[in-house]
């Protein structure tokens, strides 16, 4: 008899590492505008700690997980364009992608090139995606500019700083240790500033020759909120779009004007590419790149299922460098 069981994360409540759990549950089937997808790989971002806390509530209870890549099982009736055996990848699935079977709409999913092997799909898709929407819809680099980008030894970061490197873009990436540092380097940052011990708003002075930066892209958030806006040029861009230190709140509006005149975001992946024209051209523009090899995907930790809560306290605790993501070959 055909197995119909799988193995996937679930939370009953909202808390700390300890509230996931790997359960038997029973294998979805697809919508009528659905793919099941059999998973080969798994990603790991903050927004899935965003909703084990309840920092963004969904009802309880409820799985975890956004981003994934693995082989079309089975379609549904009003699906055109993919088949079963089509290897395929989405970066903002419903959420539940921690299982080895998972239901996405065929709207969500975009056809994996076949030089592009599950595991980096997996470590890309939120993560690039969310790089090309800020790069390039958000406030769209044109090349030559000077940047500064929070975080730049992240998964989402090692990605910036290739494409920046590919667009001609200097960008200065703030890290935790001289180990980040040199990482970010590596792949493409143009100088590095060490928070731990170096005031970022005095060097971003000094690296841009005391005209600060247009933009910074910052998905840290509360903790570094007030030094990003001291960052930044008159009428320059705050595009915050991450919350991994906590939300920005209590936001005086007035202090927009007293720092220059900014302009400030608080952007998503979602309404950048609302529609699957939109998503597969985001797409097609990473995996181009990736093609070329102008972008090569760091991954620097793998877990199983069985580990999420380990994973998860690794990336919470800012441990991990580049991507991470959950195997099930």
């Amino acid at each position: 008899m055909t197995n119909t069981l799988m193995k996937a994360v679930r939370i009953t409540e909202h808390g700390g590492p300890e509230v996931l759990k790997v359960q038997e549950v029973e294998r979805p089937t697809p919508g009528p505008d659905d793919v099941t997808v059999r998973q080969h790989a798994i990603g790991l971002n903050f927004i899935d700690i965003y909703y084990r806390t309840g920092l963004y509530p969904s009802p309880l209870p409820h799985g975890l997980g956004f981003e994934g890549a693995g082989v079309v099982d089975a379609v549904g009736a009003n699906v055109k364009g993919f088949k079963k055996g089509d290897r395929v990848a989405y970066g903002q699935s419903p959420i539940g992608a921690y299982a080895e079977y998972h239901n996405v709409p065929a709207r969500l999913v975009v056809k994996l090139p076949k030089g592009i092997a599950f595991d980096d799909a997996a470590a890309m898709m939120l993560k690039g995606l969310t790089v090309q929407y800020l790069f390039r819809q958000t406030y769209r680099l044109q090349g030559g500019e000077t940047i500064l980008f929070h975080a730049a030894a992240g998964g989402v970061g090692l990605i910036a700083c290739q494409w920046a490197r590919a667009l001609g873009v200097k960008l200065i990436g703030t890290v935790s240790s001289p180990e980040k540092a040199a990482l970010a380097r590596e792949h493409g940052a143009w100088e590095t500033i060490d928070y731990s011990h170096e005031n970022v708003a005095e060097r971003v002075l000094e690296l841009t020759g005391g005209k600060k930066v247009p933009v910074v892209y910052d998905g840290v958030g509360k903790d570094t909120w007030e030094t990003s806006l001291d960052c930044l040029a008159p009428r320059g861009l705050m595009v915050s779009f991450g919350n991994a230190s906590g939300s920005v709140t209590g936001v005086d509006i007035g202090i927009l004007n007293k720092k220059g005149c900014l302009y400030v975001t608080r952007p998503s992946l979602g309404l950048h590419v609302d529609t699957h024209e939109k998503l597969t051209a985001a797409a097609d523009e990473l995996f181009d790149l990736v093609a070329k090899k102008k972008i090569k995907m760091r991954i620097d930790q793998r877990y199983t299922l069985d580990q999420v809560a380990e994973a998860q306290t690794a990336l919470a605790g800012r441990k991990t460098t580049g991507a991470t993501i959950f195997t099930l070959d």
